[in-house]
């Protein structure tokens, strides 16, 4: 049967029903009364999903344009930051960092392994001038979390320097309490614990950061956000935005809203325990150093066979789309998206359909129904 993909992968994600059917509603004008609601709601929500009493501005992007108006925002050329980098993202914010003249100092970690927030205390206490503390929170690449609450925590010791956070796989997916870590500067991308197309980016920022703002000399416009600022004070925008997209922020949020969010971090945490101990139970490694294993996707490492084989398998036969490896892990890992709009049946279907791949190409280590058996056993119990 044609036309039944399923999306097990970091991004773009399932999208809910009721959101699709928002987004196909007819467009109304951008500058009118009623979409100037609509936009007063979804800043409330988007608030609320951030735990911030900060602003949260939306930007008709992807999630790298949210993270470049964080960087170019808040700093200037020739500044001195701290960038992490253990996967494809870190490096990406290198690259962005020094793109922009800045004098970057980069934190290195093998890929599949956390970052060390010990060593940012270390740098950080010897260097009064450095202006930023840049990592990615969920590294998509490699399905780790990093610690952004104790690499925060060091980060506001320093008399000078803000944290700028890639949450764009980690918010809506697990806790990330902006104000009570201190988190100066958080950016996210619509199509992943959004539960929405891709094409919306989300910068929230703090007192901290629109102080940062106010030195900041790098060029900018489209992406300025004292102008996002300005409009978003009163319901607006200083650009046409993705009116549709909108529609489908508002119930997106509505049902995040609905489900809460201890329910929805406790979802995200059943379904990657559950996706993370039958891919354990099946005699696969997990790549993620264990316990960092991000609540939004797991990596799995099948130590002796060509990951690109299990993931073609797994397409062919079932319409599942498993995510591969990126750069040299290449062939080396797939990835299984558990984010955003993703139920029990969900996994335990991409559980059975990896575990019929492998008994399918005689690369079953285990009896056939015990990837399945585990996770049933880890959602039935942690539902209770």
């Amino acid at each position: 049967m044609q036309d039944k993909l399923t999306l097990m992968i970091p991004g773009p994600t399932p999208v809910p029903e009721r959101v699709l059917k928002a987004l196909g509603k007819h467009p109304i004008g951008h500058r009118s009364q009623e979409f100037q609601q609509i936009v007063k709601r979804t800043t409330e929500l988007l608030k609320w999903l951030h735990q911030t009493n900060g602003d949260v501005l939306t930007i008709t992007g992807s999630g790298t344009a949210a993270m470049e108006a964080a960087i170019i925002n808040t700093l200037s050329q020739g500044d001195k930051v701290i960038c992490g980098e253990n996967g494809k993202f870190g490096e990406r914010w290198v690259k962005v960092a020094k793109a922009y003249g800045l004098d970057v100092t980069t934190i290195k970690e093998d890929w599949g392994k956390p970052l060390d927030p010990e060593k940012f205390k270390s740098i950080l206490d010897k260097d009064d001038e450095i202006r930023a503390v840049i990592i990615t929170h969920s590294e998509t690449s490699t399905g780790i979390i990093n610690d952004l609450k104790a690499i925060s925590r060091h980060v506001k010791a320093h008399r000078n320097a803000i944290i700028i956070a890639d949450c764009v796989t980690s918010l809506g997916a697990c806790n990330v309490p902006m104000d009570e870590w201190g988190i100066d500067v958080i950016a996210s991308g619509s199509q992943k614990g959004y539960m929405m197309p891709p094409g919306l980016s989300f910068v929230a920022m703090n007192e901290n950061a629109w102080e940062a703002s106010k030195r900041s000399n790098l060029p900018k416009f489209y992406l300025d956000l004292q102008s996002y600022k300005k409009s978003i004070d009163k319901d607006s925008n200083p650009f046409t935005p993705s009116v549709n997209l909108y529609f489908a922020l508002e119930e997106s949020l509505s049902m995040m809203k609905d489900e809460g969010l201890s329910s929805i971090f406790n979802r995200h945490k059943r379904h990657m325990n559950a996706t993370q101990e039958a891919m354990k139970s099946m005699g696969l490694d997990l790549f993620a150093k264990d316990g960092f294993g991000s609540p939004a996707i797991t990596s799995v490492e099948p130590t002796g066979l060509d990951a690109e084989t299990i993931r073609k398998t797994v397409k062919v036969n079932f319409d599942i789309l498993l995510a591969g490896g990126q750069d040299h892990l290449k062939g080396k890992i797939f990835r299984i998206g558990h984010l955003g709009f993703v139920n029990d049946r969900d996994i335990i279907t991409a559980v059975a359909a990896i575990e019929s791949a492998l008994d399918q190409l005689n690369e079953l280590k285990k009896p056939l129904g015990t990837g399945v058996a585990t996770a049933t056993k880890i959602l039935n119990k942690q539902s209770n």
